[in-house]
């Protein structure tokens, strides 16, 4: 697929030298991690090596100097070559640009350079097994007890937790003035007594693996705090900003893998006089899924444009559009290339099967459509809200 126009030099280079990266790895590579119940550490340890994983990270702490502009060209072509990196979404995008935002200075020299490398990872805890998508329901709480903050509380569906030198979890602390609960982020170590994590059984295959985690009064010295504590929100959804605009670049790489497979064999399997791409009840399918991909990519360039400018509340909007076109394009080309190959889309073979769970992801999380439909509704058309 050829480079979009509205690209700079720099970020086609980008994109070509990715893309000639997941090639040496591709889905063959994914699928034997999986099965052999590992990482792919290796393909990790390429990308950062040629300084993809830290390109959105500053330059004076080992990064590119970039935005999630780049960090999501890197993930999408690795996901277009059927190798994609989940951890990118959480370390170096949700934590790093959290860190690198709002983190003190010791803060981000401890971390960043190795998120930017990647001999260091950081997982993302704020999904809870009661609150869902309402963020405002969170219920692990940070008190003070002398100079520390001690954690309580409850998460489930993180990623890497296995994996990650510490997680950055959402809690909330007690607003001095007004008795009321707001969000801080905190830094809390694999290692960290009281903190443990349970393996979530999947039918997704992922290296990735999901963890409920339990902190059972986790003890944190004050420098574990993120940022200003009385800035909540603003802080929160400067992580999660990107890490909408990441999942539709997960998305949209799946998607391009799902049709790339699908054209190719509508181009090559004959049935009668002619190869099956011929007729229009095959090609005019693939040719709307290209459509809509290159749209949903449309608006992941605008959502990143957006942030990177600095512009957090337009990127609010556009980061859930594009997640949400994003998303509905992956599952709508995977079906395609699924029925496209009829029976050889169910087979090992053609890598296309188990993307079909894998493909419902981006519909669920890390937000619901129907939540980021709820948020256009009332942000973006000022309709009154049912609840």
């Amino acid at each position: 697929m050829n480079a979009p126009v509205l690209e700079t030099e720099e970020h086609q280079a980008l994109r070509a030298a990715v893309a000639a990266l997941g090639k040496r790895y591709g889905r063959a590579y994914m699928t034997r991690v999986v099965r052999d119940e590992g990482h792919p550490d290796e393909l990790w340890a390429d990308a950062a090596k040629l300084g993809y994983l830290g390109v959105n990270l500053p330059e004076e702490y080992g990064g590119g100097g970039g935005g999630i502009a780049e960090l999501s060209i890197v993930l999408e072509e690795l996901g277009a070559a059927g190798s994609p990196l989940l951890m990118m979404v959480v370390s170096p995008a949700i934590c790093g640009t959290v860190i690198a935002r709002f983190g003190t200075e010791a803060q981000r020299r401890t971390w960043l350079p190795g998120l930017a490398d990647g001999t260091r990872t950081m997982a993302f805890g704020i999904t809870e097994p009661d609150a869902g998508s309402n963020s405002h329901r969170i219920t692990t709480t940070a008190r003070r007890d002398g100079d520390d903050w001690v954690l309580t509380g409850r998460k489930v569906f993180i990623s890497g937790v296995d994996i990650a030198d510490a997680t950055l979890v959402v809690g909330r602390t007690e607003d001095a003035r007004t008795g009321k609960l707001k969000p801080c982020l905190f830094i809390v170590p694999r290692d960290a007594p009281g903190f443990t994590r349970h393996r979530i059984d999947m039918e997704l295959q992922a290296p990735e693996k999901q963890f409920e985690l339990v902190l059972d009064e986790v003890r944190l010295p004050a420098d574990a705090l993120v940022g200003d504590e009385d800035a909540g929100l603003l802080q929160l959804f400067a992580g999660l900003n990107p890490e909408r605009i990441m999942t539709a670049a997960f998305s949209l790489g799946m998607a391009r893998f799902a049709l790339a497979r699908a054209v190719e064999y509508a181009k090559e399997r004959s049935v009668w006089k002619s190869p099956i791409g011929a007729h229009q009840a095959i090609a005019h399918p693939l040719a709307q899924s290209h459509i809509e991909i290159e749209l949903a990519r449309l608006m992941m360039q605008k959502a990143a444009r957006l942030y990177d400018d600095g512009d957090d509340l337009g990127a609010g909007e556009a980061a859930n559009m594009a997640k949400f076109a994003a998303a509905d394009a992956c599952v709508k080309a995977v079906d395609q290339a699924v029925h496209t190959l009829g029976g050889n889309g169910l087979t090992k073979e053609f890598g296309l099967a188990s993307l079909i769970v894998a493909s419902r992801v981006a519909r669920i999380a890390p937000v619901s459509r129907e939540m980021i439909l709820n948020f256009v509704s009332h942000q973006s058309l000022g309709l009154p809200k049912s609840y």
